[in-house]
């Protein structure tokens, strides 16, 4: 018998916003877009920790920013969120925005977060 899982949204996501970089790793894997975001908007938070996921499952009554981390089959990262007023949600590289760590600098310093929406993100096409 073959059985179908239906995943029930929690939220609106809003507008899908991607990075080039995400999409070009998304697609080398054969991970659709979609699937990614049904993930997310169904509260499957990928690998983020029991920290966040307690977090994520109070923001979707709170109206706060949800967080989804995914780990691809060639182990490259997607992070997706969900601004708190659910107007966008955005796709990326994980390593697109938290910079590695070098030795001689002081990460914490460093440490700066893109800016929603930016130029450097597209938005998905409709077909």
């Amino acid at each position: 018998m073959n059985q179908t899982t239906r995943l029930k949204p929690l939220f609106r996501p809003g507008r899908l916003l991607i990075t080039p970089v995400a999409l070009t790793a998304l697609r080398a894997n054969g991970i659709p877009v979609i699937s990614v975001v049904l993930r997310h908007i169904a509260g499957d938070w990928g690998i983020v920790s029991d920290e966040d996921r307690q977090q994520n499952d109070l923001s979707i009554t709170a109206g706060l920013r949800l967080i989804s981390l995914y780990r691809l089959p060639d182990q490259i990262r997607i992070l997706v969120t969900t601004e708190w007023d659910r107007s966008h949600t955005t796709i990326e590289r994980l390593d697109g925005v938290v910079p590695q760590r070098d030795a001689r600098q002081d990460w914490s310093a460093s440490r700066r977060y893109p800016a929603w929406p930016s130029a450097s993100y597209m938005q998905e096409a409709r077909d």
